[in-house]
């Protein structure tokens, strides 16, 4: 099918380079990919980012998908490469840039992940551009930004513990909001900071500059209204069940709200569980593409 290799390329989209990876399986870029017609491109794999991550996020899922998709992921605007961020930060025009990729790259459908606040630019995607959609995989994710982060104790002093304090101590604090408590015991949480900072793009005690009119974004958009709109879409959701973030409860509104979504709950996981448990969401990553393909 072609050659397994990894290419970063740019494409301008108002106001702002939007940076982005092409990994994996590549095929002729001389006119746009439908796989399902002519059988010779390879599937592509779309992965959107959540909050304060650039696209390397995606390296444990691209690294194993790599083998048999062509897998784009780019930093959102104004994080990581993908500057100056130029427009107003929405979750409309962080759909309008994931499709500007699709267009630059010439590929006619995609099968879509999204990550927490990839979800809703995934779902903004689907619901606005369904053609070039294939399948939704969301992960961590809600239909109505303002669901994510509700204010529990455990939420607050989970998120006040990751701004003040020195940097390690906000390192520290980081990692028990995306990882489940247990996981964490008898670990050198020190040694696990360092080595999940390329991941993220930055510094655990550290946030980007643009994390906060990202969350200002995912509290002014939903999809909760206009889930319906979705069936017959493949949808596959997976959570968390130590998820702060989108908790339990949320996580199975959306995957409800879907007609026809599959739910995949992880009892041992939180928010970081792409990080967490790549091996397991590969392999449903995989099946459902498969399935989704026919």
């Amino acid at each position: 099918m072609g050659d397994v290799h990894r290419e970063s390329r740019t494409v301008e989209h108002r106001g702002c380079r939007i940076a982005y990876d092409v990994r994996g399986v590549t095929g002729p870029r001389n006119g746009i990919e439908d796989s399902g017609r002519t059988g010779r491109e390879p599937p592509t794999v779309l992965l959107i980012q959540g909050v304060g991550l650039h696209g390397d996020g995606w390296l444990p899922q691209t690294e194993a998908l790599a083998s048999k998709y062509r897998c784009v992921t780019f930093d959102n605007r104004g994080m990581g490469r993908s500057q100056p961020a130029a427009a107003p930060i929405t979750v409309e025009q962080m759909a309008e840039d994931a499709l500007a990729v699709l267009d630059a790259e010439k590929i006619g459908s995609a099968h879509v992940v999204g990550h927490s606040l990839g979800g809703l630019v995934a779902f903004r995607l689907a619901l606005e551009a369904r053609a070039r959609v294939k399948s939704l995989a969301l992960m961590c994710t809600f239909a109505d930004g303002r669901a994510a982060a509700p204010l529990t104790l455990r939420m607050m002093w989970l998120g006040m513990r990751t701004r003040i304090g020195t940097r390690r101590m906000r390192r520290r604090a980081f990692l028990r909001l995306v990882m489940p408590a247990d996981s964490l015991v008898g670990v050198d949480l020190d040694a696990m900071a360092e080595r999940l900072a390329p991941l993220f793009g930055h510094d655990l005690g550290d946030q980007p500059p643009v994390v906060s009119a990202q969350l200002s974004a995912m509290r002014k958009y939903t999809a909760a209204p206009r889930l319906a709109e979705l069936s017959g879409l493949p949808t596959l959701v997976l959570s968390g069940a130590h998820d702060p973030i989108s908790p339990p409860r949320v996580s199975a509104a959306l995957a409800t709200g879907i007609p026809g979504a599959r739910h995949v709950a992880f009892a041992d996981a939180s928010h970081g569980l792409p990080v967490q448990h790549p091996d397991r969401v590969n392999a449903l990553l995989s099946e459902h593409f498969a399935a989704a393909s026919g």
